[in-house]
Order: structure tokens, then C-alpha cells, then sequence
């Protein structure tokens, strides 16, 4: 079983996916709490014209991807705030321009080849050292600001005007929390690719919801759920010739079906014990 370790692409798959599934659920938490995981799913279509230009250009899709998503994540935000068009709407404008801004891109470049496939649903065979290391540097950045404003990001998350009353500098706060979104979103691009990225960050969250604990332990649960889906998906991909994205979003979706189930028949038993007392 541990002939995969052999392989050099392999290892380098483990130490991105490992790294990408820490800071997903961190991300994910917020979002999913704030209902803002629509987020994720626009920030991945303007990583896809991110990395379009970056195939165009001859550069690091990666770091293609990086630049324009956190761009976009800035423009959003000040679309959002400026009151001029509604959040949904400003989310819609991004999505839909980026993916033709993608599209437009990749005509000039006669279409679709192997690296885009590759970057469209994960592919570990494709992550590149320099990938490895822009996502561990970028990987510590995260980690490290999430830590800092912690305390922040949860009041503004469950009580908005009352962080903005505590004195808490909400815009800022907000802003520090988009930019992190992008940058999650496009170090996730090699491992689930960019149709499935918003799976990585919101599923092991929710999965870990069902449990119904604590802030803390919603966040442990959801990190175990995380690390376990991205190393058997990247296990079961290699032995059975599978894509690695799809093969770790089909755990994820698993594992939270088995918690939902889990959940429904503890209601239901509480609910039989309640009835019979």
C-alpha cells in the first residue's frame, strides 16, 4: 500500500491537500454561519478566468488565479457596500463576467487542453514545488491573520451591528475576511479543481453541524472531516485511476449523509423516549 509514497507527485499532493484541508473548514465556518457560501462559488469562476490568463500568458496558473480572485474579492466587496446593487447581484456580476471573460480566453487559445482539465477538477499529478510552496506560505498567511482576528470574525459573525457598537472596525474586518476567502479558494485549485471547490470549504462544515456542539469542537469535527476526506481521496484516486477531486468530494458527501442520518435518528429517538414518558 505505501508504494504510492515512491512517487514524487504524490508526496507533494499530501503536503498541498493537507495543507488546503486545515484551511478550508476554517474559512468555511464563517461562511457557511453568515450564509454567505455563494461566495465560494463565484470567487471559483473568477479563478477560472484567473487561470485562463495564466495559460494564455505562460505563467503560474496558481498565482494567476490568486492575483485576479483577490482583485475580484475587493471589487465585490465595494460593489457590496457602495448600496448601488444588492450582494446576490454583485456576486452574479463577477460570476458571470469572469466565466466569459474565461471562455473569450480560451477561444484565443484554441480551446480546452490537458493542463485546464486538470485545473477545472484537481488533479495532484499537476501540483507543481513552486505550487507546494506558494500554498504553504499562503497557507501560513491565512492561518496566522484567522488567528489574529479571531475574536472579530466571530462577533461580526454572529452579531453584526453589536461588533460595529463594541467598537469593532466591521469593513475592515469583513475585508480581511474576503481577502482569505480568495486566497483559500484559489490554493484549493490543484487539489478539488475549480468546480468543486466550494464542496472542500462548506460540506466538512456543514457535515460537522449535524453533531450540533460548540463553536470549538464544530471546528474540530469539521477539520477531522476535512484531513480524512482529502488523504483517502488522494489514497483511493491513485490505486483506482480516479479524479482526485471528485473521489475526495464523494467522501465528503458520504461522510455528511452518514452524520445527517445520524442526526435524523437521534431526533427521532429522542422523540419516541419524550412520547412514551
Amino acid at each position: 500500500m505505501f508504494d504510492l509514497f515512491h512517487y514524487s507527485f504524490i508526496i507533494r499532493g499530501f503536503e498541498a491537500g493537507i495543507i488546503v484541508a486545515i484551511i478550508a473548514p476554517l474559512i468555511g465556518i464563517f461562511l457557511v454561519l453568515r450564509r454567505y457560501s455563494l461566495i465560494a462559488d463565484t470567487f471559483a469562476h473568477v479563478s477560472l478566468g484567473g487561470i485562463a490568463l495564466g495559460l494564455f500568458l505562460g505563467w503560474n496558473p496558481v498565482l494567476t488565479a490568486l492575483i485576479v480572485t483577490c482583485a475580484a474579492s475587493l471589487g465585490i466587496d465595494r460593489l457590496r457596500t457602495s448600496k448601488k446593487v444588492y450582494g446576490e447581484s454583485a456576486l452574479a456580476i463577477f460570476l458571470s463576467g469572469s466565466l466569459a471573460f474565461a471562455v473569450v480566453l480560451l477561444s484565443l487559445a484554441k480551446g480546452f487542453n490537458t493542463n485546464l482539465f486538470s485545473y477545472l477538477f484537481g488533479s495532484i499529478t499537476t501540483v507543481a514545488p513552486s505550487d507546494v510552496t506558494i500554498i504553504a506560505i499562503l497557507g501560513i498567511v491565512v492561518i496566522s491573520t484567522l488567528v489574529i482576528f479571531m475574536k472579530e470574525l466571530i462577533s461580526v459573525t454572529f452579531d453584526e451591528e453589536f461588533a460595529k457598537v463594541s467598537g469593532i472596525r466591521v469593513k475592515l474586518v469583513n475585508i480581511i475576511f474576503i481577502l482569505l476567502t480568495a486566497l483559500t479558494v484559489s490554493l484549493s485549485i490543484p487539489i478539488v479543481g475549480i468546480l468543486l471547490i466550494s464542496a472542500l470549504i462548506v460540506l466538512p462544515v456543514v457535515t460537522a453541524l449535524q453533531f450540533k456542539k460548540s463553536f470549538l469542537k464544530t471546528i474540530i469535527y469539521a477539520e477531522i472531516v476535512s484531513i480524512f476526506s482529502v488523504i483517502s481521496g488522494i489514497i483511493a484516486s491513485f490505486y483506482l485511476n480516479l479524479s482526485t477531486g471528485g473521489t475526495i468530494v464523494l467522501i465528503m458527501v458520504v461522510l455528511f449523509i452518514l452524520a445527517l442520518l445520524r442526526n435524523t435518528f437521534s431526533v427521532n429517538e429522542t422523540t419516541e423516549n419524550r412520547g412514551t414518558i
